[in-house]
C-alpha cells in the first residue's frame, strides 16, 4: 500500500508493518501533540498578558522559523515553486486559524472557547466530504458527534453554561478552517515532494511575516512594536511554545495528515481538551466535576473507537 493512502505511518505490530489495535506512530503523534497542545493554553495566555496578540504571534512563528532554517534545502531543487505555493496556502490557513482562536478566546469564555473549537472534529468529516469527493465511514460520523458532545460536557459544567457572542463566532470559524487545513494538507499531498519538517518551516515563515503585516496595518499610525519581556517565564513560555507546541506539532500533523485520513486526524486531535483538563487539574489546581470527566471519557473512547481496524462495511 502506498504511504500516502495507508491509514499511518510505519506501524507497530510486528513484521509486515502489522498494527496494533489500529494504533500506528502517525496516531501516537497526533496524540502527543493532542497533550502538548493541551498544556498550551495557559502558557499563551500568560504570554499574550505581556505582549500584543498579533506581535505575539509574530514572534512565535519567525522564532520558529529561524529554528527550522536548516530544514529548508529541500526547497533549493527543481519543485522549490510547488513548495513555496503549497506552504504558502496552507500557512495563510494556519495563521487564520491562529487569528481567529487568539481573539475568540479574549472574547468568549474558556469553556465555549474548548467546545467550540472541538467542533472541528464535528465538521472535519463533512469538509473532507466536500474538499475531497470522499464519504468518510458511517462510524466517523458517529465518533464526530460523541467527541463533540463530549467536549461540550468537558467544558460546561451545564448546558446553561453556553452562549453565543463574536467569540463565539470567531471560535467556530477557527474549527472551520482547522477542518479545512486538515482537509488540504491530504490534498496537496501529492503536489510536492517536502519532507514535513520544511513544509512546516515555510508555514511559520508566511504566519510571522503575516501576522507582523497586519500588526503593522492595525496599529494606530503613532503605535511602537513592543518589546519582549526580558523575564525568564515569558522565555521559557515561548521555548515551550515554538519547540513543542509548533515545531514539533506541526512537523508531527504534516507527517500524519499526508499518511491517513482528515477525519481519523481530527479525530485524535479531539482529545486535545482531554489532556487540557488533565493538566489544568493536576498542574495548576483547577476543579472539574463528573459532568466533565464524563464529556472527557466520550472523547477518548471516540478517539479509541476511530483508530480500531475498519470493517469492509463501515
Amino acid at each position: 500500500m502506498d504511504s500516502k493512502q495507508g491509514n499511518g505511518a510505519a506501524a507497530w505490530g510486528g513484521p509486515g508493518g502489522g498494527r496494533w489495535a489500529g494504533i500506528g506512530i502517525a496516531e501516537v503523534m497526533l496524540l502527543l501533540v493532542a497533550a502538548v497542545w493541551g498544556g498550551s493554553y495557559a502558557v499563551a495566555k500568560q504570554a499574550t498578558q505581556q505582549l500584543p496578540v498579533l506581535e505575539f504571534i509574530a514572534l512565535r512563528f519567525g522564532l520558529t522559523f529561524v529554528v527550522l532554517l536548516p530544514a529548508l534545502r529541500p526547497l533549493f531543487d527543481a519543485q522549490w515553486r510547488q513548495g513555496l505555493a503549497v506552504g504558502g496556502l496552507l500557512g495563510a490557513n494556519l495563521l487564520a486559524i491562529f487569528v481567529c482562536e487568539t481573539f475568540g478566546v479574549s472574547l468568549t469564555s474558556a469553556s465555549n472557547a474548548a467546545f467550540l473549537i472541538s467542533l472541528c472534529v464535528a465538521i472535519t468529516p463533512f469538509v473532507e466530504w466536500w474538499l475531497l469527493g470522499r464519504r468518510p465511514a458511517r462510524r466517523v460520523f458517529w465518533a464526530a458527534g460523541l467527541s463533540a458532545l463530549g467536549a461540550a460536557m468537558l467544558s460546561a459544567t451545564s448546558p446553561a453554561d453556553l452562549s453565543l457572542g463574536w467569540g463565539d463566532g470567531l471560535m467556530v470559524a477557527a474549527a472551520f478552517l482547522r477542518a479545512v487545513m486538515v482537509c488540504l494538507t491530504r490534498r496537496l499531498a501529492g503536489r510536492h515532494a517536502l519532507p514535513a519538517l520544511t513544509l512546516t518551516a515555510v508555514q511559520s515563515g508566511v504566519m510571522a511575516l503575516g501576522a507582523a503585516a497586519i500588526a503593522l496595518v492595525a496599529s494606530p499610525p503613532d503605535g511602537t512594536w513592543h518589546v519582549p519581556p526580558a523575564t525568564a517565564s515569558f522565555w521559557w513560555g515561548m521555548a515551550y511554545l515554538v519547540l513543542l507546541c509548533t515545531v514539533f506539532a506541526f512537523f508531527a500533523q504534516n507527517h500524519a495528515a499526508s499518511r491517513s485520513s482528515p477525519s481519523r486526524v481530527s479525530l485524535l486531535m479531539g482529545s486535545e481538551p482531554v489532556f487540557g483538563a488533565l493538566i489544568a487539574v493536576y498542574g495548576f489546581g483547577e476543579r472539574i466535576g463528573p459532568w466533565g470527566w464524563a464529556g472527557g471519557l466520550l472523547i477518548v473512547a471516540a478517539a479509541w473507537w476511530v483508530t480500531l481496524p475498519r470493517p469492509d462495511r463501515l
